[in-house]
């Protein structure tokens, strides 16, 4: 049964929300990765995980609503 719903998990496609929560790690990471090098790409990366962060809160509570 375990291995089915494993199966199942690989094809099936993300959500937006999934999507933007990725993109959103991904973007933190090279945030602080960039921190000591680099402290304006740094804080352009932080800015763009805001944005997407603002749009995950904003889809997270209109799914709620519904």
């Amino acid at each position: 049964m375990y291995k089915g719903l494993v199966m199942y998990n690989w094809f099936r496609k993300k959500s937006r929300i999934e999507q933007l929560k990725e993109r959103y790690r991904l973007l933190m990471k090279r945030s602080f990765e960039l921190s000591s090098k680099d402290p304006e790409k740094s804080e352009k990366a932080h800015q763009q995980a805001d944005r997407i962060f603002q749009e995950i809160q904003y889809l997270s509570f209109r799914k709620a609503d519904k």
